[in-house]
């Protein structure tokens, strides 16, 4: 922060009064801090867990949407941390919104960057199902791991080109009123890039993959089998639609009813339309556990995985007494011979301990000899 000089501080200070003045009061108080809080103190863990059962299972199967799936825990990580942790918490919170414009600009980029991945990897997983299940054959000769992989890392890329231009995002908490020609550019492209059309796109592919499970229903005459990949991408897609809603539909409100920067009752509906789209980042988790039996194994596989090599770092442990004694080979044995191994220690012409040999074995240990009787 630079001193500001004595000359222009009654200026700035009526300034800032008057833009106080002018800004719409906050309903909620610190209700959004804590509740991101929260989310991002549920919603990281899980996510990660999420990511690394995924990756288990993405080798283990050779599976094209388990790849997808990964892709989009792992673009939920980068909103949490940028949006979540960078966007709210760090600059409101934390920071006061006192940091420099290029820092606040720079996390647009990355903000915008995460959101579109995330949303069009859905889309990606979306389309992969339709074509599985409409055009089966045609889907083993198109999906495998490897093209899979490169879509996903060209999705990325996409996403960071996309993410560029909302380096001039003007936020909406300090949104000039009316806005601008770029900014309304920009919240239009936001919307239909971030809900209109992805969600086209999935009432569609939803739409087609429910008529044709209705139709395999009435020629195999019984319920046709649904897979879980498709049953949480319905879920999924429909989390997605519902969640996002109010934030799109406040945007579009922000651009030509009223400014959430002077209307408090936009500024309620921003604060609440932020925190129900930000929960769509922390429900895969669950959506998966609850659906998929194979998550749920996989889930259990990596944390008992973690609790049984986890107390080994950085732990010392002393051994029992007794297991010290047993460690030792008798007198007159090799060292390095296993006190247990009877036959073993026989041969080096040496008699175990009694103590060192299950008692059926130990008693029928002859001395001298190297045989069991």
């Amino acid at each position: 922060m630079f001193s500001v000089p004595n000359s222009t501080a009654e200026v700035w200070t009526s300034k800032a009064a008057w833009l106080e003045q002018e800004r719409s009061p906050c309903m909620v108080g610190i209700i959004p801090i804590v509740y991101y809080s929260v989310l991002l103190g549920l919603g990281l863990p899980v996510n990660i867990l999420t990511a690394v059962a995924m990756f288990r299972l993405a080798t283990r199967t050779k599976k094209s949407s388990y790849w997808y799936l990964l892709a989009l825990t792992t673009s939920d990580i980068l909103t949490q941390v940028f949006i979540i942790f960078m966007g709210f918490l760090l600059q409101t919170a934390i920071l006061a919104r006192a940091v420099p414009g290029a820092f606040i600009h720079t996390i647009n980029v990355l903000e915008f960057t995460a959101n579109h991945a995330s949303t069009w990897i859905t889309v990606l997983l979306s389309v992969d199902r339709y074509v599985a299940l409409c055009h089966p054959l045609r889907y083993r000769t198109i999906s495998y791991p490897q093209r899979t992989r490169k879509i996903i890392a060209a999705v990325f890329a996409v996403a960071l080109a996309t993410g560029i231009p909302f380096y001039w995002w003007l936020d909406m908490w300090r949104d000039a009123d009316p806005p601008t020609t770029l900014d309304m550019a920009l919240k239009w492209v936001h919307c239909v890039t971030i809900y209109f059309l992805p969600s086209s796109i999935f009432l569609t592919t939803n739409s087609i993959i429910i008529r044709k499970l209705k139709q395999r229903r009435r020629l195999g005459g019984g319920r046709p089998h649904m897979s879980r990949t498709t049953a949480l991408l319905l879920a999924e897609t429909t989390v997605f639609i519902v969640l996002w809603a109010p934030r799109t539909i406040v945007t579009i409100c922000h651009l030509y009813v009223a400014s959430v920067k002077r209307d408090w009752r936009m500024h309620l509906a921003l604060d609440i339309a932020n925190m129900v789209a930000m929960l769509n980042t922390a429900l895969n988790f669950f959506l998966y556990y609850f659906v998929s039996q194979t998550f749920r194994r996989t889930v259990g596989e990596v944390l008992r995985a973690h609790l049984r090599h986890g107390p080994r770092h950085g732990s010392a442990r002393l051994p029992h007494p007794g297991l010290t004694e047993l460690a030792a080979p008798p007198d007159g044995c090799p060292a390095g011979a296993d006190p247990t191994d009877g036959a073993a220690l026989c041969q080096a012409g040496c008699v175990p301990p009694a103590t060192g040999l299950k008692p059926d074995l130990a008693a029928r240990v002859v001395p001298g000899r190297c045989s069991l009787h």
